[in-house]
């Protein structure tokens, strides 16, 4: 896996084979961010998606910081027919961005800030991604999709260094990180775990006197996307994956095809 792959605004680089298993998992959680220009106020800006959710033994999350991973507010809701699919639209100048993977009680992510690069002469900026952190076959030694489901949002995995040393996580995401693991083991996930409700976060704004578009993130609880709660079964999703095919995810994630 090369830097150059890594450095891309695409999220963790899975393979086709892992794309199918979710996909056939009911699990929709597209990572991509872009440049995007905001004709009124004459700048660029990042938008992306937050999605996911899981089924008991997968998961995928997608969601969104500020440049110091403090929780920011999404620009609107998404509705979305089906569960563990689209939660909210986020866009702001600087987004940090988690993207995890879980199988069982193994856990993959990648997170990574983006914001537009300099540009000369008034010319379209390219996007600038950079790795924040990444973390390759993590550990939490509970079922935080089932009887351990309570401490989800409260545990970190655990990642190691090649040379078996626990690779330390940088202080200022791990609450991004934690939020991340609770969507990462969210059964038909309808909400959204980190970003805020523009109203919540402009008053909390107004108590912290902070920016709108920033709060700490321990400052807010989890606040719920209202969404349809369809009623959908393992059945109706088709959800009977052939798990030597499940099991080989997160190993493939980690390779190039």
């Amino acid at each position: 896996m090369t830097e150059k792959r890594l450095n891309g605004a695409l999220g963790l680089p899975l393979p086709r084979k892992a794309l199918r298993v979710l996909k056939n998992a009911g699990i929709y959680a597209p990572a991509m961010v872009t440049l995007e220009h905001q004709h009124l106020a004459k700048r660029y800006v990042v938008r992306g998606l937050e999605a996911g959710g899981a089924i008991p033994d997968l998961g995928r999350y997608v969601t969104f910081a500020g440049p110091d991973g403090e929780r920011i507010a999404y620009l609107h809701p998404v509705e979305s027919i089906a569960v563990n699919g689209l939660h909210a639209v986020v866009i702001a100048p600087v987004l940090v961005r988690v993207d995890m993977l879980r199988k069982g009680r193994t856990y993959e992510v990648l997170i990574s800030e983006h914001k537009p690069r300099e540009s000369e002469n008034g010319s379209r900026p390219e996007l600038e991604s950079t790795i924040l952190f990444r973390g390759v076959h993590g550990r939490i030694e509970l079922d935080l999709a089932g009887k351990d489901k309570a401490q989800a949002g409260s545990v970190l995995p655990t990642f190691y260094s090649l040379a078996g040393e626990p690779i330390p996580i940088p202080k200022r995401l791990v609450g991004l990180l934690k939020a991340a693991v609770r969507g990462a083991t969210c059964l038909r996930c309808t909400h959204s775990h980190y970003l805020l409700r523009p109203k919540a976060a402009a008053a909390m704004a107004a108590e912290t006197s902070q920016p709108p578009s920033a709060v700490p993130a321990d400052s807010v609880p989890e606040i719920p996307i209202s969404a349809p709660q369809v009623g959908t079964t393992s059945e109706d999703h088709g959800l009977q994956v052939e798990d030597r095919e499940i099991a080989s995810v997160l190993s493939a994630g980690s390779q190039e095809e």
